[in-house]
């Protein structure tokens, strides 16, 4: 198992989705009580309890299971997890709850997407979340652990039902899938190869951006990326993002009238990374580059596509 404590009564645990440092969850401590943000799949449910055993951490003492969105490398072993915690307390977004508590029209919609052998092999059956048990967090919503305050931060454009959480004990945000990518392996703490997702089916290009300057005024001084691992928050880091999520648009758009669009942008997306990696003086290989962010382009293409075609239907 891969974990690293952070600081601040945090501990960043590898959910083991795809390979090594793809994504993570972190476990949060205050006294005696904890919480786990983001659940990964639903095997990464077996490393966490492991780990609370290993630990000598009671699982009645887990207060709060919180995925940031219900994507599945999020929010996919949520039901275990509740099955498994008798205590906890699932804190959801509030457009996200229902398909917690039935999870039927999630699963059908991962299965469209990765093929329902894919979807067997990698998440298995999604479980409901009895409502009774489920914590529905809207915009500035705060929850208490210990002495800490969480305060959980619409963020949409990634997704709709998706929340960010700033922690009050580390001044920290953890950010899902808001504020990024960036793998360990191709860039550091000081230097991250950061870069927006866009997978299907809800990318909203202005409302990402709104929610990224809405992360910043909470001024913190780190990003906690479930892809993967902390960065130092800065209006630096900022600007990039904003830029790129501008550019990933004009790409799109120039593939708007081109047949089998979403190859086009897939190609040119990868172009793109490899050109600012090179402009960064970052030192990992184009083939490297390509083997790591292919998955991502791909689905970026996708949701880019699913995004020119609701702007279409709206213009039409």
């Amino acid at each position: 198992m891969i974990y690293t404590d952070i600081g601040w009564g945090i501990t960043q645990i590898d959910t083991g989705f795809h390979r090594d440092s793809m994504a993570a969850c972190f476990l949060m401590q205050q006294g005696n009580e904890f919480a786990i943000i983001e659940t990964g799949i639903r095997s990464t449910v077996t490393r966490v309890l492991d780990f609370l055993a290993e630990r000598k951490i009671a699982r009645e003492q887990v207060k709060y299971v919180i995925p940031t969105h219900v994507h599945l490398d999020h929010a996919g072993g949520v039901g275990l997890f509740m099955q498994k915690l008798p205590k906890a307390k699932l804190v959801i977004h509030p457009a996200g709850a229902r398909h917690m508590i039935n999870p039927e029209k999630l699963q059908a919609g991962a299965i469209a997407v990765y093929g329902k052998s894919v979807f067997q092999a990698t998440y298995g059956d999604l479980m409901p979340v009895d409502e009774a048990k489920i914590i529905s967090a809207p915009d500035n919503y705060a929850l208490q652990l210990g002495e800490r305050t969480l305060t959980f931060i619409d963020t949409p454009g990634h997704a709709r039902h998706h929340f960010c959480i700033h922690d009050s004990s580390s001044k920290s945000v953890f950010t899902g899938d808001t504020f990024g990518l960036a793998y360990q392996e191709l860039g550091t703490t000081e230097r991250p190869f950061l870069f927006p997702t866009t997978t299907p089916v809800q990318f909203d290009p202005e409302a990402m951006k709104a929610s990224l300057h809405k992360i910043m005024a909470t001024k913190p001084n780190n990003l906690l990326l479930t892809h993967y691992g902390m960065i130092k928050a800065s209006d630096e880091i900022l600007a990039k993002m904003l830029a790129q999520i501008d550019d990933y648009v004009a790409i799109a758009l120039k593939h708007r009238d081109t047949e089998n669009r979403q190859e086009y942008i897939s190609s040119d997306l990868m172009t793109y990374l490899i050109e600012r990696k090179r402009s960064q003086g970052l030192n990992f290989s184009d083939e490297k580059a390509r083997s790591v962010l292919d998955s991502d382009i791909s689905l970026n293409a996708q949701g880019l596509d699913v995004w020119l075609q609701r702007m279409a239907v709206n213009q039409g």
